[in-house]
């Protein structure tokens, strides 16, 4: 694609579907608004004010709540910002009226932080959602509301090229890139942080003024910690970022589409499952230790089989079945075999005859289709695995959710806990699962240390994931996810401890258990199971970029 004079590619950026603003007010009127140095020019319509919704409002019980509905706030008020100029005047006049903040993008946080009884004013991205290529600083950029669909659909169709996130297509880019980011291509490109140049953050300084600030990974920007923490430093840590800005580590000028990774033409995408019905102990372990020996035998930066990424959905027995979803870039060379091989491999010492995906599990839906390996262009893949679950969209579940990073193969005491408490009877719940999915690749072609997000010799990540529907279950499914989790871990107090096994937690499944000395019995602390020896300098960016502490939740940074 040829690229644009300048001034049309600032039309380009601007030109998204952020939605007009009105006016509205929450405390006492702002004067002068700090300059942002070096950011990009916002359109100029619309009033300097956020749209101010409160209790009063008609869509107020819209606003209050994420994907997990656990967690209902009550703010007294919600600013949807829509502007970069909008949340400096919605910070200063919270921080001037002394009002605790917390910043929603997608609405997939998991755990509290957003919708808190605590917080008094929750700032709402969800409107700056525009995403287009910026000529200034020859790099795309992407506001925090724009969701992964909405990102890969736009940067696909127009320039040819991608980012490797996740899969579900309602996660906002505010708090997915801030808190690492992967996905089904991360075996091949890396992670989503691997490809970010710059940040647009409003940060509030020791006198408690409000300003935007550009941090760069530019060696000499004198701002670049910034930008180191917006590589895996979590969200509502820093400030609000307001604006991202991808381009590929040492790709300077030509055209944009050759600034990002381009995706796979075509992949094929294959989906089996084991009947539990005919799953005992032996060939339950027997799937464990298959999954986990391949990845750990294929987690280098230059594997060839980087190509496949799947996940194996262990599923409780009230489901019916184990699912395997898998998606291999078909434009290798071998992919066929690479997949064949893999499904082979799978099976081995199983005793069990696979067959076709036909129950919903996790964020997947029935795929009976692909019980023979289908191939589908990229694009329309990335759309299928990302929509086709009604579960990602229903507006009654409630969530429990604990992660962690193995670099070994599953020891035969982790297998025998996930087997008593994923064939127990205390729930019988077919939305209960943990979820083993790929890592490794040219994730681990990044010394842990160059970005924020430490986990870059990992194999393969685990989710328990949990969904339920009725409040009295609560308390029998939380217990059922802690109990399980923390006899898996038994050995290290109950967390998977940083070792030659495991690797610590994904901070994008926030956990608050692991701050409670009652599950986390390990003399690990929360902060090292997310971020390891990063933790300390993710402190000092604190101390720098928020020193009042502004911006924090029950498992945010804490000033050194």
């Amino acid at each position: 694609m040829t690229r644009l004079p300048s001034n049309m590619g600032r039309r380009l950026f601007l030109s998204g579907s952020a939605a007009a603003v009105g006016v509205g007010a929450v405390g006492a009127a702002v004067g002068t608004v700090p300059n942002s140095g070096a950011a990009p020019a916002e359109p100029t319509t619309g009033a300097s004010d956020a749209v101010v919704v409160t209790p009063s409002s008609q869509q107020y019980p819209d606003l209050v709540t994420g994907m997990n509905q656990r967690w209902v706030g009550k703010p007294e008020a919600v600013c949807l910002v829509s502007t970069t100029r909008q949340i400096v005047v919605a910070v200063q006049r919270a921080v001037r009226a002394g009002k605790r903040i917390s910043i929603r993008s997608g609405g997939h946080c998991l755990e509290d932080f957003v919708y808190n009884p605590a917080v008094q004013v929750v700032l709402d991205l969800s409107t700056m959602n525009r995403i287009g290529f910026d000529q200034d600083r020859d790099a795309f950029a992407v506001e925090p509301g724009a969701t992964l669909l909405e990102v890969y659909e736009k940067l696909y169709s127009l320039w040819g090229v991608t980012l490797p996130g996740g899969i579900c297509y309602s996660v906002g880019l505010g708090g997915h890139v801030a808190g690492g980011g992967w996905g089904l291509l991360c075996r091949k490109f890396g992670l989503i942080v691997d490809y970010l140049y710059a940040v647009e953050v409003v940060v509030v300084d020791a006198a408690g003024t409000a300003r935007a600030v550009v941090a760069t990974r530019d060696p000499e920007d004198p701002h670049r910690d910034l930008w180191w923490a917006f590589t895996g430093g979590g969200g509502g840590n820093f400030g609000v970022v307001t604006r991202y800005w991808f381009r590929t580590p040492g790709a300077t000028g030509g055209s944009p589409g050759e600034l990002l990774p381009k995706p796979p033409a075509s992949v094929l995408l294959s989906a089996i499952s084991w009947p539990w019905a005919q799953i005992d102990r032996t060939n339950f372990a027997a799937l464990l230790k298959n999954y986990s020996t391949w990845h750990v035998a294929n987690s280098g930066p230059d594997n060839p089989r980087r190509a496949l990424a799947s996940f194996l959905m262990l599923n409780h027995r009230s489901n019916g079945q184990i699912g395997l979803v898998t998606q291999v870039d078909a434009t290798v060379p071998g992919a066929d075999r690479i997949l064949a091989e893999w499904l082979t491999t799978m099976n081995k010492g199983v005793g069990v005859q696979p067959a076709a995906l036909t129950t919903r599990m996790g964020e997947f839906s029935a795929m009976p289709e692909f019980a023979a390996p289908r191939r589908l262009p990229w694009l329309q893949a990335a759309r299928f695995l990302g929509t086709t679950n009604a579960t990602v969209n229903d507006p009654t579940l409630r969530g429990d959710y604990k992660s962690a990073y193995m670099r070994a193969v599953f020891p035969d005491h982790q297998i025998a806990a996930l087997y008593k408490h994923f064939t127990s009877t205390a729930i019988d719940n077919p939305a209960a699962a943990l979820v083993a999915s790929s890592f490794g690749g040219r994730v681990n072609s990044v010394p842990a240390g160059a970005t924020a997000f430490p986990h870059r010799d990992a194999a393969f990540k685990l989710l328990w994931q949990v969904w339920w529907g009725d409040r009295a279950d609560d308390a029998r499914t939380v217990a059922w996810t802690r109990e399980s989790y923390g006899e898996v871990y038994a050995d290290t107090g109950g967390v998977p401890v940083p070792n030659a096994v495991t690797d610590g937690c994904y901070v994008n499944y926030a956990d608050t258990d692991l701050s409670d000395p009652a599950f986390n019995r390990s003399s690990t602390p929360w902060h090292t199971l997310y971020y390891k020896e990063n933790y300390p300098r993710l402190q000092r960016v604190k101390k720098r970029w928020d020193p009042r502490d502004v911006f924090r939740h029950g498992q945010s940074v804490q000033l050194p």
